[in-house]
Parts: structure tokens; C-alpha cells; sequence
């Protein structure tokens, strides 16, 4: 009996250690860290500061300290904290804590993630900070009724006309990888229009402080039409296509989750994605040769011309194809053909850099210009890229340049 009594005992041991180590990939899998883990913090300790329309946030410690994190959490408490957003002494989160997207994690997925949480991260002794909200718009019972009104209490089910690819790459991105929480326009409460594909405002592009995050659906222009299953794994993995870059928190996206994920998961992911039909917006564009011949014939007499043979041509080319490989093509690219023009303008202000992967190694930079170029000389250069090779876009104007770049300013609040 003795023996036997150790036996399952060590059974049970690693039945624990199984699940925490799951626990730890399911954390990767929703890229905690990103959010929970301060520039030069340490992970998870929260303090990370966060806009929201009414004032900063700042993320909360979710290490097992006791006192300042989430040590005294029982999994219940655990459990409603991530999938409802009310805290163990019942005050409610703020949504940019994604619990309506982590509504659908399944249990067993909450306690492996609970485990994780509770037993394999470093206590950190930290206290939240909090809000710069103002009184009264930092009173929280009013979240208890946006709940009402748009948390959908709804945990993932499988379908069955659907394969297993599927399914688990629809857990995965309207769950754990809340992709919708920046791919999805928001409504007049700051709620995501929608929650899963049944509503073709899903995942068809969102904008958030200044960044538009583009539309992953179906269209040929603006999200993901010519994109391959194997596009889409790869970019997960690299950052990266042939023809595309990973930008703004996209890279730490990347960086910090999916490069981790399992080969399958990353192909559940691409399966579900290319299974969403396009929202029908948007026009096919096609490339055509007349920029890139008047720029190899030295014609620079268009708005922005020599901006762009000046400021991006050694690396994007006078074909507008890019460096294949390294740096991201121009004709037909979704984000620079995007109705929202924000992250356009972002990217030239305050340049970019691809994700650093055990991949693809070192990530190529792109430079910043909001120092060396005037707001109307942005405009011009800008409004060159989206409609030249083809791309046909509506111009932005040296007031939107000015206003994005007053938005975006590095240490703004």
C-alpha cells in the first residue's frame, strides 16, 4: 500500500507539472508578458502604462506575491479576474484587460494557466498604481454595466461542420490570442463590434492610439486575400514574408508569443484565418509598371517623388517591391493601402523595426523622419506611396501629420 501510495502520488506530481508547464505555454500563447511586464520591469510585476480615451491605465501585478499580486487568488478568484474582469475584492477591471476575448478559454486551459501563475512565477512585491483617470470617470461601477451590456458570456464551443484545424485556430485567435482586441473597429462604448466571425466587422481593422491594426480577413487588397496559409505561419514565426513586415506591437506579438507556438498551432491559426471571407469594402488593386518606369527614367515632377528617391528607394525600390526578404513592399501592401492611414504615417514618423527572432535573427530598422521632414513633406511622400505601382488611396493632409504625430510623440503622458 505504502508503495503503491507513492506511486500515485508521483503520478500526480507530474499530472501538476505537466499542467503548469502547459500553463506556461498558454501564457505565451497570450502574450501576458506584454502587457503585464514594464520596460525593464520584471515580468509580470504590471506597471505598464496604457491610454485609454478617458486617461492612463496602468497594468496590475499578477505574480503570486501575496500582498501587491495575485498570491492569495484561489482559482475561482483566478478564474474570474481573466474570463469575467472582476478582481478578488470585486472591483472591476478595465477592458483593455481582454476578458471578454479570454471569456472563451476553456476550464482546464484557466486552471493550467492558474498554475502557472501561482506556482512557477517569482513573486514580485510591487503595488499597482493606480489610474490617471479623473474623478469621476474613474468611478468603476459603471464597467459592471458595460458588462451587461457587451461582455457575452460564451466559452469557446467546437463546430462540428468545422475540421479540428479549425476549430483550434478559432480558440486560439478569438481566445487566449484576443486578436480582435486590436484587429476589430471599435463601437461608441470602446467595445469591440464583434467577437468571433459571425460578424464580418471581426478582425476587418481596428485603431488604437494612433496605430491601425490592419484587416485580417479575406480581402484581396486590405487584409489577407493574397496571402498563403504558409504567409500567414511564417510571418507568425518570422515576423516576416517574402513581401511583408511585422510593425508596431505586432513585432512584440511576435517576439514575445507567436514565434512559440507549435508548428500546428501556428497552421490551426493561418487555416481559421483564411476561412474568413472578405468584408466586400474594398476594390481589388493591381500593380501596374507606370511608377516604376517614371522613376527609372528620372521623372520627378509628381508630389513626393524625390522625397521617395531621396528618403526610401535604396531600400523599397523604384518598383515599390521592397528587398525581398528584409524590407516590406509598397504596391498593393494592406497597411499602405488601408482606408486609415494612421499607422502609414506612424511608420514614417517614427520609423520601424522587424522582429529579432530564433529564426530570423537580427530585425532589419527602418529610420525615423519626424525629425528630418516637415508635416506637409510627410503628407506628400505618403500620399506618393498609396497611390503609386497602383495603389489607389485617399490622400491624408498636413493636418493629419501634424495630429499624429502630436498623438504619437515618444513619452507623450
Amino acid at each position: 500500500m505504502a508503495i503503491s501510495g507513492l506511486a500515485q502520488t508521483a503520478h500526480a506530481d507530474s499530472d501538476v507539472a505537466a499542467q503548469i508547464k502547459h500553463g506556461e505555454y498558454l501564457a505565451r500563447a497570450g502574450d501576458c508578458a506584454a502587457c503585464h511586464t514594464a520596460p525593464g520591469g520584471k515580468p509580470f510585476a504590471g506597471g505598464l502604462k496604457m491610454m485609454t480615451p478617458v486617461g492612463a491605465i496602468y497594468a496590475s501585478n499578477i505574480t503570486p506575491d501575496k500582498l501587491t499580486g495575485i498570491g492569495s487568488y484561489s482559482e475561482q478568484d483566478f478564474s474570474r479576474a481573466l474570463r469575467q474582469g472582476i478582481a478578488q475584492d470585486g472591483h472591476h477591471l478595465y477592458p483593455a484587460m481582454p476578458y471578454p476575448s479570454f471569456n472563451k478559454i476553456t476550464d482546464s486551459d484557466t486552471r493550467d494557466l492558474y498554475l502557472y501563475f501561482t506556482q512557477l512565477v517569482a513573486p514580485v512585491a510591487q503595488t499597482n498604481r493606480p489610474s490617471d483617470i479623473p474623478f469621476p470617470l474613474n468611478i468603476r461601477w459603471p464597467l459592471a454595466v458595460w458588462n451587461q451590456v457587451f461582455l457575452q458570456e460564451k466559452p469557446y464551443y467546437s463546430d462540428p461542420k468545422q475540421t479540428a484545424d479549425w476549430n483550434r485556430g478559432a480558440y486560439l485567435v478569438q481566445g487566449l490570442g484576443h486578436c480582435g482586441s486590436c484587429h476589430t473597429p471599435r463601437g461608441v462604448g470602446f467595445q469591440e463590434k464583434a467577437l468571433d466571425n459571425g460578424n464580418r466587422a471581426y478582425l476587418s481593422g481596428g485603431t488604437l492610439d494612433g496605430w491601425h491594426a490592419p484587416n485580417l480577413r479575406g480581402d484581396a487588397t486590405t487584409g489577407l486575400g493574397q496571402w498563403t496559409e504558409g504567409d500567414i505561419t511564417q510571418f507568425l514565426q518570422q515576423g516576416h514574408t517574402a513581401r511583408s513586415t511585422a510593425f508596431g506591437s505586432m513585432v512584440e506579438v511576435v517576439q514575445d508569443s507567436t514565434q512559440y507556438l507549435t508548428d500546428a498551432d501556428r497552421q490551426a491559426i493561418a487555416v481559421y484565418l483564411k476561412s474568413l471571407p472578405a468584408d466586400g469594402q474594398f476594390r481589388v488593386q493591381v500593380n501596374n509598371s507606370a511608377t516604376a518606369q517614371a522613376l527609372e527614367k528620372g521623372d520627378l515632377a509628381a508630389s513626393g517623388t524625390q522625397l521617395y528617391m531621396d528618403n526610401c528607394a535604396d531600400c523599397h525600390l523604384a518598383s515599390g517591391q521592397g528587398e525581398k526578404n528584409k524590407y516590406p513592399q509598397l504596391a498593393q501592401n494592406p497597411v499602405v493601402v488601408s482606408a486609415d492611414p494612421s499607422s502609414m504615417i506612424n511608420i514614417v514618423l517614427r520609423g520601424a523595426h522587424s522582429p529579432v527572432t530564433a529564426t530570423s535573427g537580427k530585425g532589419a530598422r527602418m529610420p525615423a523622419f519626424a525629425d528630418r521632414l516637415e508635416d506637409q513633406e510627410v503628407a506628400d511622400v505618403v500620399n506618393f506611396i498609396r497611390n503609386g505601382w497602383g495603389n489607389q488611396s485617399e490622400k491624408v493632409s498636413a493636418a493629419q501629420v501634424k495630429a499624429m504625430r502630436k498623438l504619437t510623440e515618444p513619452g507623450k503622458g
